[in-house]
């Protein structure tokens, strides 16, 4: 019998041997049937062209796009990603399992399969001020979930490594279920790298050079490339893509902001900045789909073979990565850029209720944003947070005082930073120097501040802030940048603060829009207006923090003062 399609006189990419095999794929049922000679009821010629695996992006945030489900498929689906595992622990950090449930609901039935595994650190530390806390038992019954494929990172790197019984709870209760459980250790090395791999752990994200991430693999782990809108990996692992290393190691973006998804791409640009550095395009695109589904456990995707579902990419090129055509279980959802109708699940209107009012704090003066501690005797300096272009790592660096106190210095780009709680009005923020981000003028605020996403705000003066803060907390969440009293543009981000109703294209003219003026105000670059703000609020990334109760030396796991003897 003919095969209902039939890709003809196609250049496979064979995920097996990594080279290119040219004949036809025959799709039967959603599954491919036979590779060789074959005849279909509809037949598209492949001459000249390249079929590979729908690619796979094993370490995203989905909320991190800030659009929701139906908008980030429509963004990422013409780029040829057809599956991606995601971590909702953005969400479930402000909702809790109510708002993993929304993800859930949100993801369902779509031509993109929304993998999840359950966050394993809600809070981050038990440092931070989350809308939740979720133990062991209360994410045992998740795995019912037939998408769901594990524990998600492990931030808390330093509470496996110090036997933190509950942490150690969900990961032997994942390992229980041959499911997978993700790492986050960075710069971890030596005999704790070894008592973190002990315990479980089975991939890392975190490496920003070569000799960490050779570690990590000589350990067992699997190396995860980022490039994403803060952190950019790729071109400083580059060596990974030379055999063995390959073998264990993907490509994913962690977070990426949609405007980035629609000018440039997806993982497609990944690969195609992998292949202009000299990358093998075949290795590359193994990466990101037979070395996926293989970590993932994924036995029938990420290869173009008898047997595997018709999950499939049409290339015009192996070096820009440009995508023609994509087949979604061997229907044709994407031609030339066209994505084919669908339509948002259905949801719970208590479930969406819940998830779109999540601000209970109190509006701020800008009395809120003063210093008053005062240096005590022998203090001349004090500590501030230096950014580093294109990481979300940070360093810790001593100022001089002036007049006896930290201060702004707009000519030294040393500006004020806050984090504000959000979640259970207990009015803490937690205030800060910043050096490096460059702005020059007003204030710049969003409530997408990683994990806890309390409010984070960088400014020159103290009434911008709370103006900019003000913002957000009226419009529930969002981006704001405030200038001389005056809002000068915002984005509004209703879903738990963190996503948009808006469409995708929409959403990326705005935030071309305000990270414009970002640049405008003098925000630098190599460092993203929102993203790189959005990582300083974390306290498992090194060095220095700030969050809602002040400055948190990550090394050394504590709340440290402002001033330095």
């Amino acid at each position: 019998m003919k095969a209902e399609l039939v890709l003809k006189n196609a250049g496979i990419i064979n995920v097996f041997t990594e080279a290119v095999e040219y004949a036809d794929v025959a799709v039967c049922n959603g599954r491919i049937v036979g590779i060789g000679e074959y005849e279909g009821e509809l037949e598209l010629d492949c001459t000249g062209k390249y079929v590979a695996p729908g690619f796979m992006d094993g370490h995203i945030h989905l909320e991190s796009s800030m659009l929701k489900p139906v908008e980030f498929v429509k963004a990422v689906l013409p780029h040829g990603t057809t599956a991606v595992i995601t971590d909702p622990h953005e969400i479930t950090n402000v909702c809790g399992l109510e708002g993993m449930e929304y993800m859930l609901k949100a993801s369902e039935g779509l031509p993109l399969d929304v993998y999840f595994t359950v966050p394993s650190c809600v809070p981050a530390t038990s440092f931070d001020e989350s809308g939740c806390v979720l133990r062991a038992a209360d994410i045992e019954s998740i795995y019912q979930e037939k998408r769901i494929l594990g524990l998600a990172e492990v931030m808390d790197y330093v509470g496996v490594i110090h036997k933190n019984e509950d942490l150690l709870q969900k990961i032997a209760f994942a390992r229980s279920r041959d499911k997978i459980v993700d790492g986050h250790a960075p710069g971890l090395k030596e005999k704790e790298a070894c008592a973190y791999v002990l315990a479980g752990i089975g991939s890392d994200h975190e490496c920003v050079n070569l000799e960490e991430a050779m570690e990590k693999l000589r350990l067992g782990q699997w190396i995860m490339i980022r490039e994403g809108t803060a952190a950019k990996n790729l071109e400083a692992l580059m060596g990974l893509f030379q055999p063995p290393y390959h073998h264990r190691a993907m490509l994913v973006s962690d977070d990426k902001n949609p405007n980035e998804l629609i000018d440039y791409g997806h993982l497609d640009d990944t690969m195609h900045q992998a292949v202009k550095r000299g990358a093998d395009p075949c290795i590359a695109i193994k990466m990101v789909t037979w070395n996926t589904a293989s970590y993932f456990g994924l036995k029938d995707l990420g290869a173009v073979a008898p047997g595997y579902k018709a999950d499939l990419v049409i290339l015009s090129d192996l070096y820009d990565m440009k995508v023609e055509k994509v087949i979604k279980n061997g229907v044709l959802v994407v031609d030339c850029g066209k994505v084919a109708d669908m339509k948002e699940p259905e949801m719970d209107p208590d479930v969406v209720k819940h998830v779109q009012h999540s601000f209970h704090c109190r509006a701020t003066t800008p009395e809120d944003f003063t210093i008053n501690d005062e240096a005590g005797e022998g203090v001349n300096s004090f500590l501030a947070i230096q950014f580093i272009p294109d990481e979300i790592v940070t360093k810790a660096l001593q100022m001089p005082l002036q007049d006896k106190k930290p201060q702004v210095s707009v000519k030294d780009d040393l500006l004020k930073i806050a984090a504000i709680e959000r979640h259970h009005n207990t009015n803490h923020i937690g205030l800060g120097f910043v050096k490096g981000y460059g702005l020059q003028k007003g204030a710049i605020a969003s409530s997408v501040s990683h994990d806890s996403h309390n409010i984070i705000v960088i400014g020159t003066n103290d009434s911008d802030m709370s103006a900019a803060v003000n913002c957000i907390r009226e419009m529930q969440g969002g981006w704001a940048i405030a200038s001389e009293g005056k809002i000068l543009a915002s984005i509004p981000l209703p879903v738990a603060g963190l996503m948009s109703n808006l469409e995708a294209a929409d959403l990326a003219d705005r935030i071309n829009e305000i990270k414009e003026l970002a640049r405008m105000l003098g925000v630098k670059e190599g460092i993203d207006p929102f993203m790189t703000m959005a990582f300083v609020s974390l306290p498992v990334i090194p060095e220095l923090r700030i969050i809602t109760t002040g400055l948190f030396d990550v090394n050394q796991q504590k709340l440290v003062s402002i001033y330095v003897k």
